[in-house]
């Protein structure tokens, strides 16, 4: 039979473990609980994928990639009807997109997606934009490999842009938009532009680059990322062949709007005629470990 005293020891040790144990328990949930980055869509336009019905100026590109499994159009961020969006095309003369065979970024014969800007209004552009979003106050990581002609990156105080997305109400004044931008100076040398703004004209923020060359005429790495918020949390990354182009940290977005739509692949800009490949896109929740 256990003694009273002996009986109060053995309970006095057994709380104190409860106590430590209650400690662990609360310490781990306090931590930060931490997720592995998520894939959520990748394709190369391989077999299986390409540009089916059109409706209005809207091209859908459909198919499963038989590379990735992953099937168009892209739905990301609750998207739907996402599409090639050619606007001003002058029916399909200044501008229009295709797939087509051509030797990728690793040497070897690749399907990618090639458009040409041969003239344009204000308006002439062909983004495959990712549409209806109805999650777009989360993170995205975006990247994808492009190649431009050399041409239209060497024309006098001239613009081009290949990725932008704009937030709802971004057209009535109260939005926001983040774009990348190829700018040429007075002398027709090609700088990047890494811009967020409330309209064309008045940019909230504004990160040039003439450090790092604007590849021409071959294939190259680009990155996205964003940490959409109004607050000084808020981050947008560019990277050019894993360096960094621009870093912005702070306002993502304007008055609590959530993005409205990505242009993704986008053509356009008054530097023309223009063209470019678009190949091996991939799209994450957030940016995925390095590979």
């Amino acid at each position: 039979m256990i003694e009273k005293s002996t009986f109060i020891v053995y309970f006095k040790y057994w709380f104190l473990i409860l106590a430590i144990l209650q400690l662990f328990i609360v310490a781990a949930c306090d931590e930060p609980q931490t997720t592995s980055p998520k894939l959520l869509f990748s394709s190369g336009f391989e077999d299986g994928v390409y540009i089916g019905k059109t409706v209005w100026d809207y091209q859908y590109i459909e198919g499963t990639d038989s590379e990735t499994s992953f099937s168009w159009p892209i739905s990301v961020l609750g998207a739907s009807e996402s599409a090639l969006h050619c606007i001003d095309s002058d029916n399909g003369k200044a501008v229009s997109a295709k797939i087509e065979t051509v030797i990728g970024h690793n040497g070897k014969p690749t399907k990618a997606l090639f458009s040409i800007e041969r003239y344009g209004y204000d308006a002439t552009q062909c983004p495959y934009e990712i549409l209806n979003i109805t999650e777009g106050k989360r993170d995205l990581y975006i990247r994808f490999w492009i190649k431009l002609d050399k041409e239209s990156l060497h024309q006098e105080n001239s613009w081009r842009t290949f990725f932008e997305w704009k937030t709802v109400d971004y057209a009535k004044g109260t939005g926001f938009r983040l774009i990348s931008f190829i700018y040429t100076d007075d002398d027709s040398k090609p700088y990047w532009v890494w811009q967020g703004d409330a309209n064309p004209e008045h940019p909230i923020w504004e990160i040039e680059n003439r450090k790092i060359p604007v590849p021409e005429n071959e294939w190259f790495l680009t990155e996205f990322y964003w940490h959409w918020s109004e607050g000084d949390d808020g981050r947008a990354l560019w990277k050019i062949n894993g360096k960094v182009v621009a870093d912005h940290y702070g306002p993502t977005t304007r008055n609590s709007k959530a993005i409205d739509f990505i242009m993704l692949a986008q053509i356009y800009g008054d530097a023309n005629p223009k063209y470019q490949w678009v190949d091996d896109i991939e799209i994450w929740d957030t940016i995925p470990e390095k590979r």
